[in-house]
């Protein structure tokens, strides 16, 4: 475990340390003299999907906080264009700049700050659009962290993250230690295995044996990183034990936009008025869901892809919610901003001119900018 004590407040923004950190205190500890002994300098943390990259970065984070005076910011880019970057930045650090104004808006704001600044730039998906953002601030005193399933960036230290006590053959989880091997030391999978002993609903031996009946140990091609079949088949087994408002809840936060959800939009998407804190306790208890800030949660991209396969949910709900929430409350924006430009991105995908206008009208009034 990090010492939460010890540390001074976290950025409203980035990430708690983890709730637990198994087997990786020597990476930890190579990455965090890294960025001390090279600051600025850019590390792109590189692995499968679940293998722990995100944690790291947080955790890395929390580590050399002291030593990053000016700041830490978090950002999930997946596969934004460099000027939605740009945009977010600046909405993220309170700049008014708009358009051309931005990059030089961006260099004030970093050179002004009271010493070095860490930025991570979570889920990193478009190389081109990410190299365009480093190529440009390159001279800034910031140590950008990426974290990717794969990084074709000249430029960037990678640094390969694989699952923790892998290579020692060791198991993170004592509990589960027999399901080690057949869960590949996925963090991921692990930790939702592990949930699911410890709640009672099978014991270790009983999950071992319903794995590998559906194929767990199998060797097929998969679609992606991020689609680990013992990832889906974990969660299944989760979600034949969960009441049909978590159900609903699960596929609120698998087919959203942004990159976290509030409880009371969480409730209201969901449709799971009464029945809303029974059931997300029941996802929080068996570790389904994750919560990067107090009162807000998402899920880890593996989880989310094995539950966008057996949900569903018309985007227009999230559309029209977050639209009339930021019109009614425009200080909600620093909460809701990537649901914003999730929103955007809906708007040019449907092509009504309508909605477009819709969207520009709340953004120049929210001071965000929409490139039309």
């Amino acid at each position: 475990m990090l010492a939460r004590e010890t540390l001074p407040p976290a950025p409203l923004f980035f990430p708690p340390p983890p709730r637990s950190f198994r087997g990786r205190n020597r990476d930890l500890a190579t990455l965090a003299a890294t960025v001390r002994a090279h600051h600025p300098t850019r590390v792109a943390l590189v692995g499968a999907g679940g293998s722990g990259k995100s944690t790291l970065a947080s955790a890395l984070g929390h580590r050399t906080r002291r030593f990053f005076r000016g700041g830490l910011a978090w950002f999930r880019v997946g596969a934004w264009d460099p000027g939605t970057l740009l945009e977010m930045l600046a909405l993220r650090f309170g700049l008014e700049a708009r358009g051309k104004a931005l990059i030089p808006a961006l260099r004030r704001h970093f050179s002004r700050l009271p010493g070095p600044s860490l930025v991570v730039l979570d889920n990193h998906e478009d190389d081109r659009s990410t190299a365009t953002l480093l190529d440009t601030l390159r001279d800034e005193p910031v140590t950008w962290v990426i974290t990717a399933r794969r990084c074709l960036l000249a430029g960037v230290t990678v640094f390969p993250v694989a699952p923790p006590l892998v290579t020692l053959g060791g198991s993170p989880f004592p509990r589960i230690a027999s399901l080690t091997r057949l869960l590949r030391w996925n963090p991921v999978a692990l930790d939702l295995a592990d949930a699911l002993v410890a709640d009672g609903i099978i014991d270790e031996s009983g999950l071992g044996g319903w794995l590998r009946a559906r194929g767990v140990d199998r060797v097929h091609a998969v679609a992606h990183e991020d689609d680990l079949p013992e990832v889906a088949l974990l969660v299944a087994f989760a979600w034949s034990h969960l009441p049909p408002a978590a159900h609903r809840m699960l596929a609120v936060l698998a087919h959203m936009g942004g990159d976290h959800i509030d409880v009371d939009s969480l409730e209201t998407l969901a449709k799971a008025r009464g029945r809303k804190a029974e059931s997300l306790a029941r996802l929080v208890q068996l570790r389904l869901v994750q919560e990067p800030m107090a009162g807000r949660f998402t899920l880890h991209a593996t989880v989310r892809h094995a539950l966008e396969k057996r949900t569903a949910v018309d985007p227009n709900l999230f559309f029209e919610h977050y639209l009339a929430l930021l019109e009614g409350d425009p200080s909600r924006l620093d909460l809701e901003q990537t649901h914003l430009f999730a929103a955007m991105d809906h708007a040019q995908a449907s092509g009504d001119l309508e909605t477009i206008l819709r969207v520009q009208r709340l953004a120049s009034a929210l001071g965000a900018g929409v490139e039309s």
